[in-house]
């Protein structure tokens, strides 16, 4: 697919101005890339009652002005309006299906399986591409097929505001392992942020592309399977995706985004045969200190008594029985039960 211009779109809602819905990425011609002339991309959005942002994510992609895009939109069904907002567009979109699926994961998967370009990223219908992401990416590098392309990650609200900018500092896989010194180190951690991300489709593909059990840091396991698997991580220091921070995000509760990355950073570390024995003892014993750690200061953090230091049986057993007599109360007053 070409991309579209923006006046063959539809127009934006009223109200809606700026990138992507008054504007558009600049347009590859055939001669500015350095031959890589006509490298397919493709790009996957998984979707599930994300109506409220999806249309800017779409958006977002199809005004990329690549000269050969391939767009595919995997929603699990919802009923919020999204069907309505993806047949809006899908003159322009390669494929799209909505249906229950078995999560993120799997969808992406499918994804990934039914497209067929060499380099492919996926944007969550939350997230967005950057203006000018694919044409400035391949404009200025070379693509090779044994390595992961890492870009500018820009942190935006609900609104669409512009939080901060992040770019990632994991060169190898002890790094990724690293969790304490370099994914969450201060004051400018060095994860990876997924919406940044392009990488080679038939290599992800080779190590088996997403794990569909694991629903909260995939894309976590993903980057350590492809550095198993020999890749190369190279930073491009190019804007090129968007991450949209809101609450109702799967990343927002921290305490089971922690578990699950340091859960995940352990299986890799006993599947990591390139690291001695030493190293692969030094790191899981971090992972355990950190997590012990992580989860005292998330419960002191979680009220005043536990903050007190009081014992966590009678902590919660008060928040227990001040939750019934808040019920009561309510109940009392006429409200309808809980």
């Amino acid at each position: 697919m070409i991309c579209p211009r923006l006046a063959e779109l539809p127009s934006a809602p009223a109200g809606k101005t700026g990138w992507p819905w008054t504007e558009e990425s600049s347009r590859l011609t055939d001669t500015a890339a350095k031959g890589q002339t006509r490298l397919r991309i493709s790009v996957i959005t998984p979707s599930f009652n994300q109506g409220e942002f999806l249309e800017e994510t779409i958006r977002s992609i199809l005004l990329q002005g690549y000269p050969d895009l391939e767009y595919l939109v995997l929603d699990g069904g919802s009923t919020d309006g999204s069907v309505e907002i993806i047949k809006k567009y899908s003159p322009w979109i390669n494929y799209w299906v909505s249906q229950p699926d078995s999560g993120q994961s799997a969808a992406i998967n499918q994804g990934l399986r039914r497209a067929s370009g060499k380099f492919a990223t996926w944007i969550n219908s939350d997230d967005l591409l950057c203006k000018n992401a694919l044409v400035d990416h391949v404009s200025r590098y070379a693509c090779s097929l044994n390595t992961v392309y890492v870009g500018i990650c820009v942190y935006i609200d609900a609104r669409s505001n512009f939080l901060s900018e992040h770019q990632g500092n994991v060169h190898s896989l002890e790094d990724l392992l690293r969790i304490r010194e370099v994914w969450r180190s201060d004051p400018q951690r060095g994860h990876i942020v997924q919406p940044e991300v392009l990488f080679p489709r038939e290599l992800a593909l080779s190590v088996g592309g997403l794990n569909a059990d694991n629903h909260r840091t995939m894309d976590y396991e993903l980057w350590g399977n492809l550095l198993l698997s020999g890749a190369k991580f190279r930073y491009t220091g190019i804007p090129f995706g968007m991450f949209r921070e809101h609450e109702n995000q799967k990343t927002h509760d921290m305490l089971e985004q922690t578990r699950s990355l340091l859960d995940t950073a352990a299986q890799l570390v006993h599947r990591a045969d390139c690291l001695s024995e030493v190293t692969k003892s030094e790191l899981l014993a971090d992972l355990l200190s950190y997590r012990v750690e992580y989860e005292k200061n998330d419960w002191k953090a979680s009220g005043r008594l536990a903050k007190l230091g009081l014992p966590r049986p009678l902590v919660l057993q008060l928040r227990h029985l001040r939750a019934l007599v808040r019920k009561a109360t309510h109940l009392a007053a006429g409200g309808e039960s809980l």
